[in-house]
């Protein structure tokens, strides 16, 4: 909505020293978005002034038709002289009145205006069009044209009002009663504490037999319908300056008279009027909802086919408006012309269901100011107010006769009353008002109240957004400045923190964000032929998944089983935009269904669900465990002075769980697996014991290259994936002090010949078993094939034992002891025997 100050300061005193800026301010505090504040005319300089045509000569041999004028500017140009000027308009003729800039000014944009010669003549000045003055489209598409009263050589800068403040404020939906000049002005006496000259404040003549027949057959859908008419208005009548330049700062185009007051009425009041051309109305003006594929062509010459649930005004031949939407063609106001312009005008003043006319809206895409208005909410009791003021306008402007007959047709209505207690405004903001303040706040607004502890609170019917106790508390809240309410802090129950599980997930995304890896959360959306792509078996549990009734995307309808197709379209896309040295990875949940479906129940809004409602909705929930998942592709240490770098491959992967399990207390037990997109030669399948069973919580490894190929990535690309949630179960992350010996370590290499089937994690774990107590540590640091020294089909593991007592020196012979051990249950678990 935009709003000229001029137009404002009409019906409120601000304090001239006041600016548009100032204005703002207020009114920002008051609870209103001032978006903007322009400055018209706020880089125009004169001399800028009234002339008249007094010759014009065409100009030949041009492209485009040229005139040379003479204008009488009087005394404006210092001389008296006709002033000569070249233009290149069409729309105005000898003794007509114009706008004249003088060498010396300077119009909108900074163009400075100097005499020059062009087209073999020289122009000293220019002949104004609206737009060079920056006051919008007239409809003209030409320079202006004044009334042949305007005097030669007054201001026209003081004329025209090119000089003024406009505050575009963006109106929340549910303050229509913002939409008019008299709504921003009741805020801005409330804020500056000055009286309101209400402009609906006018002498209505009641209603009588005597006034246009209107028949309303849908009370629901128009509960108010006025009708006024004026006869005998001058057909060359057109709209005086002040009241187009009014429509033009509000952001509206002058088009004729009779349309101009209308808009002129509902920009001032609020309330949207539509205006017939009587002699094309037939009969009864009539409100009723349409017959379902009935038409109607409207004033944007579109046509139109009806809907049933449209509200329609009609005569006897039918439709000939879509209420408080736009009119129709069918009785259109004729412009201003030699002889055919509308005489005789019905006003149309009504107050249409909001709903209703939103609906119309959005159903034919036609949102008009008037449909804007009324959707947010209208004042019905304004009706008569608009139709009064429009008549007076038109026989004021067109030398009309305004008829003695009103009609207005009331549906049954009655205030909507509020109790509120008094002090409740204080116990939503948090600050004491008190009573008085309360009562005085309600009453700005146009409340009537009543009471003493318990206020009876009668809304002003400018105001249909006050539907209970809360929205009156906003009323004084906000009047009384958002800004002066108190910041506090809330007060968190002691002892409250982060849960185990919060802190798990914390630190395991530290711990791989120190290990260089990158977070890169994903959406929890896939397509079901990702789980062809990841090459998961027809029976997989994975494959079994949530659908969504509403998905985002029709290609992504399903929630997720595995983090994996996520971070693998990532890892694609970073590695198709340059990067290609990538270590990313991702906490999150995956979602998986229940064996048996349930329909969550709705829970209630009037109270607090009860434990058991709250327990039944999460039994209706899938079951949705916490996943941390990696992948890798390109250089994992990047060479340079320092020596060779290393690509990223499968033995990553797995240090990356083995990295996951240390931060949640658990030791994972590392063996080779084969699982779905990982390669089956490079899998390694991460084990815990849960209940005294073993349980498999995840898998890492190098990718299938078919997996590779179908996801469009890096050759030799790697991936782990972990369910944290178990790993949470099992884990004891209480932080462990390590034991330090001050004795000796005695270490022990043994090189162990095995089938190359066998995995060294299960040799490793022999080994440990089998050293007991004593052994501090092992690390496999050869693995070594030669068929002529080993045999076919053999390898050797090679392992450094390190042996700590401690309470004592360690003897050789206790630890030769430890590691016979140690090789002897490894030889008898994965027949392995000392190397040579």
């Amino acid at each position: 909505m935009r709003v000229p100050l001029s137009w404002l300061r009409e019906y409120v005193d601000l304090p001239a020293t006041e600016t548009g800026r100032d204005v703002q301010a207020k009114l920002v505090s008051a609870g209103l978005e001032v978006e903007t504040v322009e400055h018209l005319g706020a880089d125009l300089k004169g001399p800028l002034v009234v002339g008249q045509v007094l010759t014009i000569e065409e100009l030949e041999g041009f492209k485009k038709p040229i005139r040379f004028c003479t204008v009488d500017v009087g005394q404006a140009n210092g001389t008296g002289e006709p002033q000569e000027i070249v233009c290149g308009a069409r729309n105005f003729q000898v003794g007509d009145k114009v706008v004249v800039v003088l060498p010396g000014a300077t119009l909108p944009g900074g163009f400075s205006i100097s005499a020059r010669k062009t087209y073999g003549k020289t122009s000293h000045g220019m002949i104004c069009s609206g737009d060079e003055l920056g006051m919008g489209d007239d409809g003209s598409h030409g320079i202006i044209v004044l009334p042949p009263e305007t005097e030669i050589g007054k201001d026209a800068i003081e004329l025209l009002e090119l000089v003024d403040e406009v505050l575009d404020i963006a109106v929340t939906a549910n303050r229509g009663d913002c939409l008019s000049i008299r709504g921003v002005a009741r805020e801005a006496a409330i804020a500056y504490g000055l009286p309101l000259r209400d402009p609906a404040l006018l002498d209505v003549p009641g209603p009588n037999a005597f006034g246009y027949p209107v028949q309303v057959s849908d009370p629901l859908g128009c509960d108010r319908f006025t009708a006024r008419t004026v006869t005998g208005l001058s057909p060359e009548a057109r709209s005086p300056l002040w009241l187009q330049r009014r429509l033009q700062k509000v952001g509206m185009r002058p088009i004729s008279l009779a349309v101009d007051v209308t808009n002129y009425v509902m920009m001032e009041l609020g309330q949207p009027l539509h205006a017939y051309d009587r002699t094309l109305v037939r009969g009864t003006i009539g409100v009723r909802r349409a017959e379902e594929g009935e038409q109607i062509v409207t004033l944007d010459g579109v046509e139109r086919k009806l809907h049933a649930e449209d509200l329609v005004i009609t005569d006897e031949r039918g439709p000939i408006g879509l209420a408080g939407v736009m009119g129709g063609a069918d009785t259109e106001i004729a412009d201003h012309a030699e002889g055919e312009g509308t005489t005789d005008v019905v006003i149309e003043a009504a107050h249409f269901d909001a709903v209703s006319i939103a609906r119309t809206a959005r159903r034919h895409k036609l949102s008009s100011e008037a449909s804007r208005r009324f959707e947010r909410g209208v004042d019905p009791q304004a009706a008569a107010a608009a139709a009064q003021r429009t008549v007076d306008l038109l026989v004021l402007l067109a030398g009309g006769t305004a008829e003695a007959g009103v009609t207005e047709v009331v549906g049954p209505s009655a205030p909507h009353t509020i109790s509120v207690p008094a002090d409740h405004p204080d116990k939503v903001a948090g600050v004491s008002y008190g009573r008085e303040t309360v009562v005085r706040r309600l009453q700005e607004v146009g409340c009537d109240v009543y009471g003493q502890d318990e206020l009876i609170v009668t809304v002003p019917s400018w105001r249909p957004d006050l539907q209970d106790i809360n929205d009156l508390a906003e009323e004084v809240i906000r009047l009384e400045g958002y800004e002066n309410l108190p910041s506090t802090l809330p007060r968190p129950p002691a002892g409250r923190g982060l849960t185990h599980r919060q802190r798990l997930h914390r630190r395991a995304g530290r711990a791989l964000a120190g290990a260089g890896y990158v977070e890169a959360p994903n959406y929890p959306f896939v397509s079901e032929q990702v789980f062809d792509q990841l090459g998961l078996e027809a029976d997989d549990p994975a494959r079994r998944v949530v659908r969504l009734t509403n998905p985002l995307n029709d290609e992504e309808p399903a929630l997720r089983t595995s983090l994996l197709p996520g971070l693998l379209g990532a890892l694609r896309r970073n590695d198709g935009r340059g990067s290609h040295d990538l270590a990313l990875f991702e906490t999150g949940l995956v979602f998986l269904p229940r064996p048996e479906q349930r329909v969550a129940a709705v829970l209630p809004v009037d109270r607090r669900p009860t434990d058991s409602e709250i327990a039944e909705l999460d039994a209706a929930l899938p079951e949705q465990p916490r996943h941390v998942a990696v992948v890798l592709a390109g250089a994992r240490e990047q060479a340079g002075w320092w020596g060779k770098g290393r690509p990223a491959d499968w033995a990553d992967a797995v240090e990356a769980g083995r990295l996951v399990a240390r931060e949640a207390g658990v030791e994972l037990v590392v063996r080779g697996g084969q699982y779905g997109p990982w390669h089956p030669g490079r899998c390694a399948e991460f084990v815990v014991v849960v209940d005294g069973a073993e349980t498999v919580v995840g898998h890492a490894g190098e990718l299938h290259p078919r997996v590779v190929k179908a996801f469009g990535l890096p050759a030799r690309s790697s991936a782990m994936e972990l369910d944290l949630d178990v790993l949470e179960a099992v884990g004891d992350d209480t932080p462990q002090a390590p034991g330090i010996s001050t004795f000796p370590v005695a270490t022990q290499d043994v090189a162990l010949v095995v089938d190359k089937f066998v995995p060294h994690a299960e040799v490793e774990t022999a080994l440990r078993e089998g050293a007991g107590e004593l052994l501090e540590g092992i690390r496999l640091f050869d693995v070594y094939e030669n068929e002529e020294q080993l045999g076919d089909g053999k390898k050797s593991l090679a392992y450094a034992l390190r042996f700590r007592a401690g309470d004592r020196t360690l003897t050789v012979d206790e630890a030769s002891a430890a590691r016979d051990a140690a090789v002897a249950l490894a030889g008898e678990r994965t027949g392995a025997v000392l190397r040579g």
